[in-house]
């Protein structure tokens, strides 16, 4: 029986894939082989030893102590794609906001209440204040071409307006999913000198932070609009103010509050709304739920932001998984101390990931304690495991 220990509220379409025959959901165990998590901070927390995997329902892992995780042999999977819908729409919906002051021309329509028959004159009069422009014509610029960026280039073509997509590590599989009429730039400039309006797309990386900075801002248009819907951190937050006071950023919407940036007539600052609908909630708990019955039952890793994806057709009866560190002749080593107590091995595969990697070998043979004891002892190797 495998215990998965929920640190935050799960949906019910992902806990409801774990079988009762096969596992057990719990807020209380001490000793626990996975973690399902949304946003709760698992730095400080102490994991046990017993503890295999971690699957994060969202995409971003800043919550995840990574370097301690891949030390111990800690799988961390998240779900990418999952919330996407979710993300893209409220961009969309910010992109409109940023355009119209929509939300200024409500909270005034509410200070006519009292006024009775008068309140349709009083609104024609007043509705000048909250002009706006269109979006249909003008520039897009996304900055990261990923499972939100695609969606959103691929929306905001359709809806008329010209889109400029940026990302240097573009996956053959997301080239294919962006539609024909976005262009596909390689030098970021691109986006900061073209763009009536930038949204950012990528993880907040040290190679990230800050990307819409002020040399980024001086760069843009006059009465540029910024869409920040991925992370805070990735637009510096002082250049931002200074660019809405300046008047150089008419306006600036984001996923993220802040005291400073609620201060700022021209900035829309949301609670982190993002991959707030059920649909998101049910979709990214589904996708969690089969990373760690993949990975628990079959060895199987996707969506690892720590180790290598790897799957191997299952074609024994004992399956022998091996995390360990990428050097020259260590699966040598772990296939001869099997070929020495005459364990043959009938299917393997390893993909290493950096300085890590992951090897898969499946036998028909029993493995001794002695056999499992002399393949941990392999230098080199971080964490064994065998799956009957």
């Amino acid at each position: 029986m495998y215990q998965v220990k929920l640190f935050n509220k799960i949906s019910k379409a992902g806990t409801s894939l774990l079988s009762s025959e096969k596992y057990t959901c719990s807020e209380d165990f001490d000793n626990y082989d996975a973690i399902l998590v949304r946003s709760a901070k698992l730095h400080d927390t102490e994991f046990p030893k017993s503890l295999k995997c971690i699957a994060r329902a969202g995409a971003g892992v800043n919550n995840i102590p990574l370097d301690r995780c891949t030390e111990n042999g800690i799988v961390v999977f998240n779900t990418p794609g999952a919330n996407a819908n979710a993300v893209k729409e409220l961009v969309l919906c910010a992109l409109l906001l940023s355009s119209r002051d929509i939300v200024g021309g409500a909270n005034w329509a509410k200070t006519l209440a009292g006024n009775g028959d008068a309140i349709g004159a009083m609104a024609e009069k007043g509705k000048s204040n909250f002009a706006g422009c269109e979006i249909a014509g003008k520039t897009l610029g996304v900055i990261g071409l990923g499972a939100i960026g695609i969606k959103v280039a691929n929306t905001a073509l359709a809806l008329g307006m010209e889109v400029i997509g940026y990302d240097p590590y573009l996956s053959v599989d997301a080239a294919l999913k962006l539609q024909r009429g976005v262009h596909y730039t390689k030098d970021l400039d691109d986006i900061f000198t073209q763009s009536d309006y930038v949204t950012v797309h990528v993880p907040l990386l040290d190679s990230t932070r800050g990307i819409v900075g002020a040399d980024a801002i001086a760069k843009m248009k006059d009465g540029v609009r910024i869409l920040n819907f991925a992370r805070d951190g990735l637009c510096d937050q002082q250049a931002v103010i200074a660019g809405l006071e300046s008047g150089k950023i008419a306006a600036y919407c984001c996923d993220f509050a802040s005291e400073a940036m609620l201060a700022q007539p021209h900035a829309l600052c949301l609670p982190h709304l993002g991959a707030s609908t059920s649909e998101s909630e049910d979709n990214c708990a589904v996708m969690a739920a089969q990373e760690i019955m993949d990975y628990l039952e079959n060895g199987t890793i996707r969506n690892s932001v720590n180790f290598p994806n790897l799957k191997v057709p299952r074609e024994a009866a004992t399956r022998i998984c091996v995390m360990h560190h990428n050097r020259p002749n260590l699966i040598a080593e772990l296939s001869r101390v099997l070929s020495q107590r005459g364990i043959n091995i009938e299917n393997m595969g390893s993909r290493p990931r950096g300085d890590i990697a992951y090897t898969i070998m499946d036998t028909n043979s029993t493995l001794t304690d002695e056999t499992k004891d002399a393949m941990r002892a392999v230098e080199g190797v971080i964490k064994f495991r065998i799956i009957q």
